[in-house]
């Protein structure tokens, strides 16, 4: 049998021996390092934050808060990766809904047509509601405001999931790209739209647009800052990248069905919907700054041009 350390230490050999309870205490210090490291990242606060936590002590309901953030941070990251997979037709095998736009038995095609726009529109109410300030005030009497933008993200998370789960396939072909080396060209603009959606979500807070600073901003009791209005990179080229995004990950197919036809057109729809609710929203926060970014920028498409009036002149009632 192969000698222990202790064993070895007592021969003689070897480091000196430790107490084990010496061992033991290192390690959670350790690991209390790495969470405080996590809270400062996602807070984006100085040492003397923590400092705060030590001294205040953590509340359950503030730890409650962080883990809930995380918790729906992580399911949202998920049902993305799942978005690309479902959208892009890659099979995804022993996942809890292992399918695609195209995969599963094809049904009575008008039948398809019902469930997929009910479960589109289901997203689309939920993910539009929600995200009005009125529905905020009114939602927050009963959700800790600092977890609200987390609930609204695993709510929306559910119901893009509950699309992927009973999405009826329509196999009927729309088009199909023969041509390897178009076929690759058309998949790696899907890929660019992507990207496009995850680096746009960084330029402006992904931590705040997913929740996460919300949730982890009560740990040491403090209360954000009003949002500021910035135009990083991508949004001084279009005002909705994200969106932009999600349109060229739609779209861009080598091989189009009618099903995934229906799902880019429902949600191309749906997105210019939400532009205008988002907007109005927008000048109501931002006032003569928004209005100005709206006469300088174009909404979706980058070409010299594509402008949009600025902000129509408020009648007093």
């Amino acid at each position: 049998m192969t000698p222990g350390r202790a064993d070895r230490t007592a021969r003689g050999g070897g480091a000196p021996a430790q107490d084990p309870w010496v061992v033991v205490a290192v390690a959670r210090a350790q690991r209390g390092a790495v969470v405080a490291g996590w809270v400062r990242t996602a807070v984006a606060f100085t040492p003397r934050s923590i400092d705060i936590i030590l001294e205040k002590g953590l509340t359950m309901g503030a730890i409650a808060s962080a883990l809930y953030g995380l918790v729906a941070y992580f399911i949202f990251f998920g049902t993305f990766l799942y978005a690309i997979a479902f959208v892009g037709n890659f099979p995804v095998p022993k996942t809890p809904v292992p399918k695609t736009i195209d995969s599963g038995d094809a049904g009575p095609v008008m039948a398809a047509v019902a469930i997929d726009l009910l479960l589109l529109g289901l997203f689309g109410l939920q993910h539009s509601v929600m995200a009005r300030p009125g529905f905020k005030r009114w939602w927050t009497r009963f959700v800790p405001k600092p977890i609200e933008r987390a609930t609204y993200v695993l709510l929306a998370s559910l119901a893009l999931a509950l699309v992927f789960w009973q999405w009826r396939p329509i196999p009927a072909p729309v088009w199909a790209i023969a041509n390897p080396a178009a076929a690759a060209a058309v998949q790696a603009v899907a890929w660019l739209g992507w990207a496009t959606v995850l680096l746009s979500s960084f330029l402006l807070d992904h931590l705040e647009l997913f929740g996460l600073r919300q949730a982890f901003a009560r740990l040491v009791s403090r209360t954000l800052p009003d949002p500021t209005f910035r135009t990083p990179f991508l949004y001084k080229l279009v005002r909705h990248p994200i969106y932009l995004g999600f349109l060229l990950a739609f779209w861009a197919a080598p091989s189009m069905t009618a099903g995934h036809l229906l799902f880019a057109a429902a949600t191309t729809g749906y997105i210019l919907i939400g532009i205008r609710l988002e907007e109005r929203d927008l000048v109501d926060t931002f006032g003569g700054s928004y209005c100005v970014y709206r006469q300088q920028v174009p909404m979706l498409v980058p070409l010299p041009g594509r402008r949009q009036a600025g902000c129509p002149a408020r009648t007093e009632p």
